[in-house]
């Protein structure tokens, strides 16, 4: 699956448009990561905790909305873009979306 942040992919052309796929996570926080954010927060520098829970996060949207993508015929997703929301004091939601396209070699 050809993952694209543009309308266009080099050396390929979009055959058909099938539609909007999205994959969403949504995650609270965990107390032994924010007691280790505390004490990082103190003392400075990366909170390498939340770092990783927002890319394990990002992959996991991204692995839902590939496999909607796949679903509907897709070999590559064009326009993705990341969202993020709170939803409850220490919970947040991360949506990958885009436009679910055929592609072939130009």
């Amino acid at each position: 699956m050809i993952l694209a942040t543009t309308d266009q992919i080099a050396g390929k052309k979009v055959v058909k448009i099938l539609g909007l796929v999205k994959g969403n996570t949504i995650r609270a926080r965990h107390v032994g990561r924010d007691i280790a954010a505390v004490l990082r927060g103190l003392i400075g520098g990366e909170i390498s905790e939340y770092t990783k829970l927002i890319a394990e996060s990002r992959e996991q949207s991204i692995d839902r909305m590939v496999e909607e993508a796949r679903g509907m015929g897709a070999n590559a997703i064009i326009m993705v873009r990341f969202s993020t929301s709170q939803l409850l004091s220490g919970a947040a939601e991360l949506l990958a979306y885009g436009t679910a396209a055929l592609v072939e070699d130009e």
